[in-house]
């Protein structure tokens, strides 16, 4: 079992970097456990993410897609950088791109995602227009082992956000957000505790198969 010392940690993020700051804030408090944030790379330059690693003292890469007219270059190459970096488990915390074989099949048994919908449904982009736009009465996060398909892999833990009469993108953007920053470290915090495992057969915790992904409701105690 890996012990809480040992998980070197490398997010990929395209944008803002809401979940890394919420990463940051918890190893600030000792509340991450372990994990310790090793490197960030993006594949875009004006990412403020980037800043945010690097205000923190973290390494900072940028990766731009741009530079490649091919995918599974691309992907490769970041596979080599991650590879570089010892990445115990790698978090894509916004990160729009689609990974294919190259760089996921390496790891993963040690790659997550956070995706703002209570996944399978709404993958993609735009989930919060989407949701808006089907007048659904429910929406929220998940955080996913990551595989070659768009948003697909085992979901770990969602936290369900109840869409208000009068929400818009913004309003409902902001909290399936807060949400999300709890349950991303939560995760993160339990593989770095050896608790969490991905596996061909299923996610463990705590020695059990998840059967289903754990369920919050808006604002609900993460399980210990």
């Amino acid at each position: 079992m890996m012990t809480q010392s040992e998980c070197r940690v490398v997010v990929l993020l395209s944008g803002e970097g809401s979940n890394l700051q919420a990463l940051l804030d918890q190893a600030a408090t000792g509340t991450l456990g372990g994990a310790r944030i090793v490197r960030v790379i993006s594949n875009r330059a004006d990412a403020r993410g980037l800043q945010r690693a690097r205000d923190a003292g973290i390494a900072a890469t940028l990766h731009p897609h741009d530079d490649y007219p091919e995918r599974d270059k691309y992907d490769a190459d970041l596979a080599r950088i991650i590879a570089a970096s010892r990445a115990d488990l790698v978090v894509l915390a916004g990160f729009l791109r689609i990974l294919g074989h190259e760089c996921v099949l390496p790891y993963r048994d040690r790659m997550i995602n956070i995706h703002p919908s209570l996944l399978p449904a709404y993958r993609g982009l735009h989930t919060h227009r989407r949701v808006l736009e089907a007048r659904e009465r429910e929406h929220g996060c998940s955080v996913h082992a990551v595989s070659p398909e768009l948003d697909s892999g085992p979901v770990i833990i969602q936290s369900r956000v109840p869409v208000e009469s009068d929400d818009t993108e913004d309003t409902l953007r902001a909290r399936v957000q807060r949400e999300e920053h709890r349950i991303l470290p939560a995760t993160v915090h339990w593989f770095a505790a050896g608790r969490l495992l991905i596996r061909d057969d299923g996610i463990m915790l705590d020695g059990r198969v998840l059967k289903q992904p754990l369920v919050l409701n808006q604002g609900d105690r993460l399980p210990d």
